[in-house]
């Protein structure tokens, strides 16, 4: 069978060998490229001598004879040729050792009988690489620009934005990415973290729970990282590549061996070929003659004393009983494994083998010697009935049918044919236990006579088949009655035998023994495996289902063997020898020999391997190339590796090996292999790679401290040049070789070498400063917390690795001075490379202006925060159990900034503000945060900039105050906003300065308590100031104005009325202590504007009383007994007489109407206040009243003039209709004195309506709808 992975080389190996040509010019013969020395000439040409060599030159061999130009330096070039031949000699040497390896590698994955593949072990992420990144970094790009058409709201925007440049862009990321420890599930949970937070913050929406918005959010970020792709395209690739982190096929597994070892496909198939790998009974006996030469060598050990280096002389003894019990083990482990399916289940109780009766218990000679029952073996027959030929003496219409039955079971029938068509294609299957059954079969007739009792039996065959007669269906010959009419019938059957899986080989020999099969005779012989140890040769007689006699082969060696004198039959002969005994075989021909001693050798577990005495003679015939016809395919296979120079490797003993370098090699190069692969394994090896390496450790008998020390070497080694390497992985195998050198014997093994506690001594420092080294970067080997659980492993692992023994645990003030060293140190490497990253440092010994050097700080400042902040994010959990010192690495960071920052602010020029944003920066980072909060830094923080922001509330007072003054001189009272120009910039700069101390949020809260009281107290100051200067203005602008009724109430005054309305609100915003002093400052302002708006109210009110009593005083003139109201009156009368003159009209009262309503309006309009409106109309109306009321007292023995009654009817009615408008209330407007001067205008105007006799032209104190419309 060929190689199931054969291919177009293969074939081609074929045909050129088949041909049976070689070139016959001797410098062109073939070289084998594993023997570079054998021919004069360097060509390697053809698909099967290439093997290692370049360019056809061999190491050893000359040039083909062309001249070469002369060297210059004959020395140097001999030099050069000696270096370049060393070179090929390393490689073909590094050639031959990896064949050999991987020989013995295929051997473990043929027939593996103590590993099997993992199926727990944990999945690898495919990892990211460099082109990938920059493809992932182009999509998140592309979305950022709006060029996909994946539609999402600002808030998703905005984080991936972040994303993208804190997390894609990070050259942490690119260097994680270049380590191969970056999966794409790596860069979906970082997403995945970075938003969880993002959309808490977002607020509630009714019926959009908070999951589904990041079940949203994922799926957007699952479409820009994939891209334009076709999902079902890119799962159909993970399918295909996933397989290496699944159950691998034997295929599978030697393709992948051959890329780990370099194994060219020819070889692999030449090797899997000549070595039978496709023949589980040959892999078996490999096994078997594996596990005898280690119990020899491990009896030559203890006999010669060579014992490795152990750590106590009492370990000499353990290491042998050691070595013999690992062999006993793997022993059980064989015999543990199924020999056939259904087949016999006996089982040796004790193991038996020739050379190991060291550690086994032989017990009594024939303790465990089979006996015939203990073979019996089952077969399965097909019988199948095709037709018969001959019948001439039948009616074509007579029914014929075929019998069939293994003597000794059951008798099965065909279905019935006419004798003019007997074909049937009838199958019979049948088990039976005989090695030679006889198979009859019959053929009948129905009989037709009507006494007849049974069917007419026409004839008859038997055959006697066995597991090696020909398969398809032939003709035979049946056996018929002399009064038959038809004697030339035949029948034509198929007769199948399998073989059962314990049945080895079988077949005729001639034999003669000693004990056994004492006549020389030709037998039917069985090899019949009963268990893996325990084989058994029977010879069988016909229909028996015990063997007549057996040879249990325990023991014997088989050879071929030259014919012998006085034994007739047999050409080709074979033996079985035994001390005391022989057995001679002999076969029919040669290729049944071969098979024969072949499966002879698989059973005995013999070191010496018999060599066919053709193979010899070819070998030593010359140039003899003649294929040999009659030998088996195995051979030929065999002679085909030989011509390949094959064969050393396959005939090596794997006892004369070093399997621990071996092993070392084949665990170094899958280590390269699989971190070469496309996943993110970690160092994690697949599970077929785990499962081939443990097969190996466990044949080879590789110790298991050896391959944790080789496997932590190489991890060490490509983790200190940047790989990255799971510390769980180096955390397993440390505690395994630790376990081991302490003398805990982790897989029972008990001895500890000299080699391996110094080895393991060596690799525990290596590991410790590793790991130290990973901790003080630890930003850098775990960026955002990449790969899950690392870090927190990898102190889990430091707090191992200062262990002194396995069973004291280390002091933790130790391991607490080791991790606060590192984090003192990661604070330096991590200020120092942020530093960098911000461009700080190039400044240096350049001139910088203290700006731009005050703006570089600030951002610097931003990126410490952003460090801290994941410090806290991604690697605080790792460091839960050193919460405090993670905040000592904190200060430490701090305080490295700390020098950069102070050198910044010392040459700001002084009495400048820039630098205030810093310090909310850092403050608002830092007073977040319970641990940094007033902490060192923070407290050098505020020592930095408490002075400043004393000087700049000082300087900021009095700049305020200088604009109050300056404001109030220049003041023009046009209404601004609330106010006027000052009083609006007043407030404002008061709020802002508040407001900046107050975003301060100053942390040490006995100063920030001075601060608010500080500015609540200046803020009180200002005010009043502000109030003052308004009142005295107001008072100024009254002063100013006109006294007559012509006074309109100016926008100025509004102004002012409205600057206290606004002091007041301002007040209670800027002079009121939250907390303390109960707002102390504020009622002493409120006190004084409500103050200063009385007297405002008055004065203002007295202006316009001061109005009233001018008209009252016009109107006093026509006062009753004056000269002026008789002159008056006496020009009018005697006027009248020759001429219509014009009576005194209501000028003057509609004057003060007019006045009255348009101050009313003004200040309704332009007065913020409403209560201030009211309070000011409400004593206005009750001062014009009380005036009135005043001047008809005075006149109460006086009777009105027409004139002045008419006037002051229209001003009261007027004003007290005006102000009730107004919303003057009733209680007010109907006061006693209102009524006083109603009742008298009353009975004024009934007094004139007689004596006048109708002059007041309709002016009445009653109220009417007609005076309403006229007013109007």
């Amino acid at each position: 069978m060929l190689d199931p992975s054969s291919s177009e080389e293969e074939s081609e190996e074929l045909v050129e060998e088949e041909s049976g040509k070689e070139p016959l010019a001797p410098a062109a013969a073939r070289l084998s490229p594993s023997r570079p020395g054998e021919g004069p000439g360097g060509g390697g040409g053809g698909a099967g001598g290439g093997g290692g060599s370049s360019g056809g030159l061999q190491p050893g061999g000359r040039g083909s004879g062309a001249a070469r130009p002369a060297s210059p330096s004959p020395s140097v070039a001999s030099e050069k040729e000696k270096d370049e031949l060393e070179r090929l000699q390393r490689e073909e040497e590094e050639r031959k050792r990896k064949l050999q390896l991987y020989v013995f590698v295929m051997r473990c994955i043929a027939y593996p009988f103590n590993a099997k593949q993992p199926t727990d072990m944990a999945r690898r992420q495919q990892k990211i690489s460099k082109q990938q990144l920059q493809t992932i970094k182009d999509r998140f790009q592309a979305f950022l620009n709006g060029e996909t058409q994946i539609v999402a709201d600002e808030a998703f925007i905005n984080a991936v934005q972040s994303y993208y440049e804190v997390f894609l862009k990070s050259d942490r990321v690119a260097r994680m990415v270049q380590s191969g420890g970056c999966s794409a599930n790596d860069s979906r949970e970082v997403f995945k973290k970075h938003i969880e937070k993002r959309v808490r913050s977002l607020p509630e929406i009714d019926g959009l729970s908070k999951e589904t918005v990041l079940s949203s959010w994922m799926a957007k970020f699952d479409a820009i990282y994939r891209g334009e792709e076709d999902p079902r395209k890119q799962q159909a690739r993970m399918t295909a590549s996933a397989a290496s982190e699944l159950i691998l096929s034997k295929e599978q597994l030697y393709e992948m061996f051959q890329n780990i070892l370099g194994i060219k496909k020819f070889e692999h198939q030449l090797l899997y070929n000549a070595c039978q790998l496709d023949n589980p009974d040959e892999q078996a006996a490999q096994i078997r003659r594996e596990l005898d030469g280690r119990l020899q060598m491990a009896e030559q050990i203890a006999k010669e004393r060579k014992f490795p280096k152990f750590v106590s002389k009492e370990m000499e003894n353990m290491y042998i009983e050691e070595l013999k019990s690992s062999v006993n083990l793997l022993m059980a482990n064989l015999e543990s494994m199924p020999v056939s399916k259904g087949g016999s289940e006996f089982k040796l109780q004790k193991l038996k083998r020739s050379h190991n009766t060291s550690i086994i218990d032989m017990g009594e000679e024939n303790e465990n010697q089979l006996s015939k029952s203990d073979v019996v073996l089952s077969f399965s027959l097909e019988v199948v009935i095709m037709e018969v030929q001959g019948l001439k003496s039948l009616a074509p219409n007579r029914i014929v049918y075929c019998t069939m039955e293994v003597e000794g079971g059951e008798k099965l029938q065909t279905d019935q044919a006419e004798a003019s068509k007997p074909t049937w294609g009838t199958q019979g299957d049948f088990t039976t236990t005989h090695a030679l059954p006889a198979v009859k079969v019959k053929l009948f007739t129905e009989s037709t006579g009507v006494l007849a009792l049974e069917d007419k039996e026409l004839g008859r065959v038997v055959l006697h088949p066995t597991p090696n007669s020909p398969k398809q269906s032939e003709w035979h010959k049946m056996t018929v009655s002399k009064n038959c009419p038809d004697q030339d019938l035949k029948i034509k059957l198929a007769v199948r035998m399998d073989k059962p899986q314990n049945m080895k080989h079988s077949g005729y020999l001639w034999a003669i023994g000693k004990n056994v099969w004492k006549r020389w005779k030709k037998r039917f012989f069985v090899l019949v495996q009963v268990s893996q140890y325990t084989f058994a040769m029977c010879s069988y007689r016909e229909k028996k289902a015990e063997p007549q006699e057996l040879l249990q082969l325990d023991g014997y060696t088989v050879d071929y063997t030259d014919p012998q004198p006085g034994l007739e039959g047999g050409r080709a002969f074979f033996n079985a020898v035994k001390e005391g005994d022989t057995v001679i075989f002999a076969s029919d021909d040669e290729q049944d020999r071969i098979l024969w001693v072949q499966a002879m050798y698989r059973a005995t577990g013999q070191s010496h391997k018999p060599v066919p005495p053709t193979q010899v003679q070819k070998l030593n015939a010359k140039g003899g190339n003649v294929p040999q016809l009659d030998a088996p395919i195995s051979q030929f296979y065999a002679d085909r590796a030989q011509k390949h120079g094959m064969d050393e490797f396959i005939s090596s003993n794997p006892c004369n090996f070093d399997h621990a370098s071996l092993f070392e090699m084949v665990q170094r190069l899958t280590l390269d292999h699989r971190l070469n692969d496309s996943y993110s394994c970690l160092g994690w090896f697949s599970p077929g790679q785990v499962f081939v390496l443990d097969e190996y450790c466990a044949r080879n008998g590789v110790r298991g401290c050896h391959r944790h020390l080789c496997y932590l070497r190489d991890l060490l080694e490509r983790a200190e040049n940047g790989a990255m390497i799971d510390p769980t992985l180096l955390h397993y195998s440390f505690a395994f070789c630790a376990s081991h050198v302490h003398g805990n014997r982790p897989d029972g093994i008990g001895t500890v070498t000299v080699d391996e506690k110094e080895r393991f001594e060596e690799i525990k420092e290596r590991l410790r400063l590793l790991l130290e080294n990973q901790i003080t970067h630890f930003r850098y080997c775990f960026p955002f917390g990449r790969p899950e659980g690392a870090l927190k492993a990898t102190l889990s692992l430091l707090e191992r690795v200062l262990m002194k023994d396995i069973v004291t645990p280390v002091p933790q003030e130790e391991v607490k001075t080791v991790i606060r060293k590192c984090l003192e140190q990661a604070a330096l490497v991590n200020y120092t490379r942020l530093s960098e990253y911000a461009k700080i440092e190039e400044n240096v010994g350049r001139l910088v202006t203290p700006a731009k050097k005050l703006e570089d700080t600030i951002r610097l400042a931003e990126l410490v925060i952003e460090v801290l902040q994941q410090n806290e994010e991604h690697h605080a959990e790792a460091f839960a159990w050193w919460s405090d010192l993670m905040v000592e690495h904190a200060e430490t960071f701090l305080s490295l900034f700390a020098v950069d920052m102070d050198a910044a602010l010392e040459v700001q020029p002084p009495d400048t503000w820039d630098s205030f944003p810093l310090f909310q920066l850092l403050n608002d980072s830092l007073r977040s945060d319970y641990n940094l909060c007033n902490g060192k830094f923070h407290k050098h923080l505020q020592d930095l900039f408490a002075p400043l922001v004393v000087r700049y509330v000082d300087l900021m007072e009095s700049s305020i105050a200088q604009s109050i003054h300056r404001g109030f001189e220049r003041e023009s009272w046009e209404p601004v906003n609330n106010g006027s120009g000052t009083s609006e910039d007043l407030f404002w700069k008061l709020d802002a300065l508040q407001t900046f101390i107050r975003d301060l949020h100053w942390p040490e809260e006995e100063f920030g308590k001075h601060l608010e009281q500080r500015l609540k107290l200046m803020a009180s100051d200002m005010i009043e100031s502000c109030v003052k200067r308004t009142r005295i203005a107001f008072e100024v602008k009254l002063q100013k104005t006109s006294r007559s009724t012509d006074f309109r109430v100016p926008q100025s005054i509004c102004t002012m009325f409205n600057v206290m309305v606004d002091a007041k609100a301002q007040s209670t915003k800027l002079c009121s202590m939250e907390m303390g002093q109960e707002h102390q400052y504020h009622s002493k302002i409120d006190e004084l504007i409500e103050e200063t708006v009385k007297e405002m109210i008055t004065l203002l009110v007295a202006k316009f009383v001061t109005i009233l009593e001018g008209v009252l005083a016009k109107l006093s003139r026509y006062d009753e007994g004056t000269l002026f109201s008789s002159f008056l009156s006496f020009t009018v009368k005697a006027a009248s007489k020759y001429v219509d003159v014009p009576k005194p009209g209501m000028d003057v009262a509609d004057a003060y109407v007019t006045f009255v309503r348009h101050s009313q309006d003004v200040l309704r309009d332009k007065v913020n206040e409403e209560m201030y409106i009211e309070r000011l109309f409400d004593q206005w109306y009750t001062s014009s009243m009380n005036v009135v009321c005043t001047w008809l007292t005075d006149r109460m023995d006086l009777q009105l003039h027409i004139y002045q009654l008419k006037t002051l009817i229209r001003i009261v009615k007027k004003t007290y209709r005006d102000f009730r408008l107004q919303g003057v209330l009733d209680s007010t407007l109907n006061s006693k004195t209102y009524e006083t001067i109603r009742n008298r205008l009353t009975v004024e105007e009934a007094t004139a309506s007689v004596s006048e006799g109708g002059g007041l032209q309709g002016i009445t104190m009653k109220d009417s709808d007609e005076e309403d419309e006229e007013d109007d």
